[in-house]
């Protein structure tokens, strides 16, 4: 009996903690680097416009000119290259994409789409991710690539110009990279919502939070 406690005891010891170290880190440093990125390309954006009507305030933006709100993006740029490069390589060598954002089932999306507007979708396990929480994580992940991959376009548009026929040509670049732009801070919008609604989440990302969930055993198992 008291074999069979410890034994218990020493697995939920060993357990993988919801959030790794590595994760908590990668995960913050993205975050800064983001920040950083969107500030500085409002300043750029104001140099040259895409939309007359559209012009960023100056306390929202960073850098003092477009030339230094440029070295500003191209520093927090390669932060979040190499940051994300090392947050994908984790993700898919570790296996915690396959257990956090997968499967993703249409019906489930909607389905917790529902719950979520008439204020009945469940957070009382932050260890499962629900179907909506699947999709926009891993469709944030996508939006950074392309943003990643319009970004060097609009730096580099003759010396990559197999990348520039991507997205049409060099203002089409400008756009892709803007909406792309629009979306990541709607998600960080949503995001940063949902974590104020559940503050165990964030303290979660701190702390490491609690033990991952087991997985669910399959039919075969």
């Amino acid at each position: 009996m008291t074999t069979d406690l410890a034994v218990k005891s020493t697995e939920r010891h060993n357990r993988r903690k919801l959030h790794p170290a590595a994760v908590r880190t990668m995960h913050w440093i993205n975050a800064i680097a983001m920040i950083v990125l969107i500030g500085s390309g409002w300043k750029i954006y104001n140099d040259e416009v895409l939309f007359g009507w559209l012009h960023f305030p100056d306390w929202m933006v960073v850098g003092i000119d477009a030339q230094h709100g440029l070295q500003w993006h191209f520093a927090a740029m390669w932060v979040l290259m190499l940051n994300g490069l090392c947050y994908l390589i984790y993700g898919f060598y570790t296996g915690r994409f396959r257990r956090k954002l997968l499967p993703i089932w249409p019906s489930a999306v909607i389905a917790d789409v529902r719950n979520a507007l008439s204020f009945k979708l469940a957070h009382d396990d932050i260890r499962t991710y629900n179907a909506v929480q699947k999709t926009l994580y891993a469709g944030i992940i996508a939006v950074i690539i392309v943003q990643v991959v319009s970004g060097w376009v609009i730096w580099k548009p003759i010396q990559l110009s197999e990348l520039t026929t991507l997205f049409y040509d060099f203002q089409g670049a400008r756009l892709a990279h803007f909406i792309g732009m629009a979306l990541i801070v709607g998600f960080l919008l949503v995001h940063v919502a949902l974590a104020l609604l559940v503050p165990k989440t964030i303290a979660a990302m701190v702390t490491g939070g609690p033990p991952e969930a087991d997985p669910v055993p399959t039919p075969a198992e």
